[in-house]
């Protein structure tokens, strides 16, 4: 059966032709005789008629000619042995072969599957059976350093863009048999590979199943990132928080799941998801728990206080500079005068121009080349500031409060929460310059009732503020030490609470 290469129907649960010519033509027509598709035909010492295919590049090329290729030519049985004796001369077929890693396939739309998944496919002339070999021998990044979430101290080595080398790095962590693995292709085109990693003994049930739910109810012809996967299974679209967590630490993912975490892995990024999520937990660096309890409970406190700083300095300037002048001290409010006598636009413009010139320079200094990206973004943020205030634009308080609102942003450990508080920063800020303090108040209040109505795979994302779990506050704002944390987070449903058993004496 020959197949139009112009139309869009897919070879579904079609048959293998017992015809060596009528299945490779119908290979060839579906795949547009590609050009890095290789085909070798060849035959064994007794005639028996052979073809090879794999894809270039994608395939190991010594591997298939030493495992495959020169077992099978030394074959001394010749086509009508295998029309006679088909399936035992299969089996002989495949303990010929010196490669482990080998199915036998009889349907067309699994054959083409296989092949561009970097397999090689053997077919036989006379028998309505293919083989694969796994041959896979696609270039593959190096583990490296994390490049989002470094630490001081602490494991140096980060996911990568193959999903088997992500899985084996966190079996090296946890080495229990307890941690089970579940895959699936989601994509009716790319068919990316998609993991669900978790404890059995530890993970809840009804979390696992409404994973697996989510992730099958996904129907889109391609997943390049595990952003696309993020955006199906988040239980709230319209929030600009993240309810779906993300890493490409190996010991932040081996973490979650010792606490009974799911972890989902996706094919190509090195980025992987982690479900349900905690507010909390975007403030929580690896590090924390290598450090000191006392160190990192500091260090905590400072990330929440720049967190507020990030979302309140410049609300806060513009409510006191507008509407509450009574407020700050006489001396300093001269001098604030003083500065601002020269500048045309009210607090509001003066922080939005700041505000949305420090943005365009952040986004530059990403998207250029990394050996000037740098260097542009620092010495354009400096001249422009400068320039700015000698012109009379803005005073020198609004690029002070600017600048320390960046870095404060830059304090907080995930990148997702801290754009989240880049965004409702200037919505604060309008509502600062309409009414003030109240203005904000109000604005602080639909936010904390926001926040308190979110979940994450029906765990409250405020947890263990909202609601309150005391025993949960061990590992929130300040770390206790780790003889303290006998017990696993309440708020994460799980079977075995206890992380710490006392040892049975020998």
């Amino acid at each position: 059966m020959r197949v139009d290469p112009q139309t869009n129907a897919r070879p579904a649960s079609q048959p293998l032709d017992r015809s060596l010519t009528a299945n490779m033509q119908m290979i060839l027509d579906l795949l547009g005789h590609s050009q890095d598709l290789i085909v070798k035909r060849f035959a064994s010492t007794g005639g028996c008629r052979m073809c090879l295919l794999y894809i270039e590049g994608l395939t190991d090329k010594q591997f298939i000619h030493d495992a495959v290729l020169e077992p099978l030519i030394k074959l001394d049985r010749g086509r009508e042995t295998l029309e006679r004796e088909g399936p035992e001369y299969l089996r002989d077929l495949v303990g010929a072969l010196t490669a482990g890693d080998v199915e036998e396939l009889d349907e067309l739309h699994s054959l083409l599957f296989h092949l561009l998944s970097g397999n090689a496919i053997l077919l036989l002339d006379g028998i309505g059976v293919g083989l694969r070999v796994g041959a896979d021998g696609s270039k593959a990044r190096a583990v490296g350093e994390p490049t989002s979430q470094a630490v001081v101290r602490g494991p140096m080595d980060a996911f990568t863009e193959q999903i088997r080398t992500n899985t084996a790095l966190i079996r090296r962590r946890i080495k229990d048999p307890g941690l089970w693995l579940e895959s699936r292709q989601i994509g009716t085109i790319t068919k990316t590979d998609v993991s669900i990693m978790y404890m059995k003994q530890l993970a809840d049930d009804n979390v696992v199943q409404e994973v697996r739910r989510r992730l099958d109810r996904i129907c889109i012809d391609g997943i390049l990132e595990s952003g696309y996967i993020e955006e199906f299974i988040q239980d709230k679209t319209l929030t600009p928080f993240q309810t779906v967590y993300n890493s490409e630490r190996p010991d932040t993912i081996a973490a979650g799941l010792l606490e009974g975490r799911v972890a989902i892995l996706v094919d190509g990024t090195p980025f992987v998801l982690l479900v349900p999520a905690l507010f909390v937990q975007y403030f929580q660096a690896a590090e924390d728990y290598y450090q000191r309890a006392d160190i990192s409970t500091l260090l905590r406190i400072i990330r929440f206080l720049a967190f507020f700083i990030a979302l309140l300095a410049p609300s806060f300037y513009i409510a006191v500079t507008t509407y509450h002048q009574e407020m700050i001290p006489t001396s300093l409010l001269i001098s604030l005068a003083a500065q601002r006598e020269g500048v045309p636009f009210p607090a509001l413009i003066e922080a939005l121009i700041m505000e949305i010139t420090y943005e365009i320079l952040r986004e530059a200094g990403v998207r250029m080349p990394r050996t000037v990206g740098q260097a542009v973004s620092i010495v354009g943020t400096l001249v422009i500031g400068q320039a700015a205030v000698e012109a009379g634009i803005v005073s020198a308080v609004m690029v002070i409060i600017v600048s320390i609102t960046a870095i404060s942003s830059y304090v907080i450990p995930s990148s997702g929460m801290s754009i989240s508080v880049r965004m409702i920063r200037f919505v604060l800020m309008g509502l600062a310059a309409s009414i003030g303090f109240y203005g904000i108040l109000v604005g602080l209040i639909i936010l904390v009732l926001h926040l308190s109505s979110l979940s994450s795979f029906g765990v409250p994302y405020m947890s263990p503020f909202g609601p309150y779990v005391r025993e949960d506050l061990k590992d929130t704002l300040f770390r206790v030490p780790w003889p303290s944390m006998i017990r696993r987070p309440k708020s994460i449903e799980t079977k075995d609470v206890i992380r710490q058993k006392k040892r049975s004496k020998q």
